[in-house]
């Protein structure tokens, strides 16, 4: 659940290794609060986290999910910010930490994890862009499918799969809908081909066709 790892020559990841510290994050726990300095890059090893804003200063708005498989926080540390954003668990789960110091030391030495950390933030950046886009619309059905194809992608989440074990009910946490009205979507998704509803989770059968549902609905 370390993606990087293997792009570090062998006495670096002898460091990184002794390093990372990994803990366990109860249901309803933060992993980052929003004003808190940043002194850690954090991965999920198992679980399944959202991002959030401060529902205290306005309407609660949940900006991603993040799976098992997926490394986050790295633009805060490289802009030396404090977080501006929380991260929550919806489920118990498995979060790890590498502390900002030896984070900033791979960047100073790594060329393939600068190229990681790089297209980690180019492919988040496509990513919001085009959670703004589908939030300005009111297609249920569309949100859901977002929802779903941003969980699935491969640079950001590798250790999701093909298969991701989530709840409707997590999922409708995610995205701001009932359980009822992500159910309903689902099922429609699923009479297309593109998914299938399976016990505890949803298999992608054509990732392609779930984004395109969603470039139809930005396009109307």
């Amino acid at each position: 659940m370390v993606p990087w790892l293997p792009l570090l020559s062998s006495g670096e990841r002898v460091r990184v290794v002794a390093d990372l510290q990994v803990a366990d994050a109860a249901v309803g726990d933060y992993v980052c609060k929003i004003g808190r300095p940043a002194g850690f890059w954090f991965g999920v090893v198992d679980g399944l986290l959202k991002m959030s804003n401060d529902s205290s200063q306005g309407a609660s708005i949940t900006f991603t999910g993040v799976p098992p498989g997926a490394w986050f926080g790295e633009g805060t540390l490289l802009k030396r910010e404090v977080y501006r954003y929380n991260i929550e668990a919806l489920r118990a789960s498995t979060v790890a930490g590498l502390p900002v110091s030896t984070f900033e030391w791979l960047l100073g030495r790594s060329i393939g994890f600068n190229r990681y950390v790089m297209n980690q933030l180019n492919e988040r950046l496509g990513q919001f862009i085009a959670a703004r886009e589908i939030d300005r619309l009111n297609d249920p059905d569309s949100k859901v499918a977002r929802s779903l194809a941003a969980l699935f992608h491969p640079v950001l989440y590798p250790g999701v799969g093909e298969v991701l074990r989530i709840t409707q009910q997590e999922l409708a946490y995610l995205i701001g809908l009932s359980r009822q009205r992500v159910n309903e979507a689902l099922r429609s998704l699923q009479q297309q081909g593109l998914i299938r509803i399976e016990y505890g989770g949803v298999r992608v059968l054509d990732l392609a066709g779930l984004r395109r549902v969603v470039g139809r609905a930005v396009e109307r």
